[in-house]
């Protein structure tokens, strides 16, 4: 089996690569075979752009049989606790479109530049297809962003806007949308850093996350060696 692990940094990343180097044979940089399992590390770079690019580019060129998008996310639900990992089942473009003079946002569907059934969107959305087989962490529902939300006003305009979102990422829907168009099953498993709240780095958990994190993705992948 071949899986790939994408990453937007290489830190929230790095305990899962330093076991790797500890139980699996390095073949050459960034990718390591045990058995019949062959794992790739692709640090995309942060963002929609970096993502789609790097990721689209190596789907091409060595499409694996499971993609798995793994990272830190904010929690819009305050139901979720600093450290949790869950599985986000559903992402959306959260701000692809205009801004109107009054200040509302209105998307590419409502500005009817793209349907919303339009392949691979249903109703707007990206879904993963396989999600219901995964079912080992809570399902959340995700919101990609290009600057994720660090005042009230905008917090609270983007809740009024898409109040399903869960968890805020920056990386998400890229990913989903590559994989989708692709044909390739994919995952995507983050662990909350923080809440989405006015911008306090100070309120953040990283290293909690980052931990929580690679653990259950170490799990994971001792579950597809069995």
């Amino acid at each position: 089996m071949n899986l790939l692990i994408v990453s937007a940094t290489p830190f929230e990343i790095l305990p899962l690569q330093e076991w790797l180097k500890a139980q699996f044979t390095a073949r050459e940089e960034g990718i390591f075979q045990k058995n019949g399992l062959t794992v790739r590390l692709l640090v995309t770079g942060v963002g929609l752009t970096a993502t789609a690019w790097n990721l689209g580019r190596h789907l091409a060129l060595h499409p694996p049989d499971l993609a798995l998008n793994v990272g830190i996310a904010g929690a819009f639900d305050r139901s979720l606790q600093l450290g949790d990992v869950v599985h986000v089942t559903s992402e959306r473009f959260g701000d692809l479109g205009v801004e109107e003079a009054d200040g509302r946002f209105t998307d590419l569907f409502e500005l009817a530049l793209l349907e919303p059934t339009e392949p691979p969107f249903v109703n707007g959305l990206l879904y993963n297809p396989d999600a219901a087989q995964y079912r080992f962490l809570p399902p959340v529902r995700g919101l990609t962003v290009n600057k994720v939300h660090g005042s009230q006003a905008s917090i609270h305009a983007i809740q009024q806007k898409y109040p399903d979102a869960q968890v805020e990422s920056m990386e998400g829907a890229a990913f989903f949308y590559a994989c989708l168009q692709s044909g390739i099953p994919f995952l995507q498993i983050r662990s909350i850093s923080n809440y989405v709240e006015p911008r306090n780095r100070a309120g953040w958990e990283l290293g909690l996350a980052i931990e929580a994190l690679n653990t259950t993705v170490v799990e994971m992948i001792r579950g597809l060696e069995l």
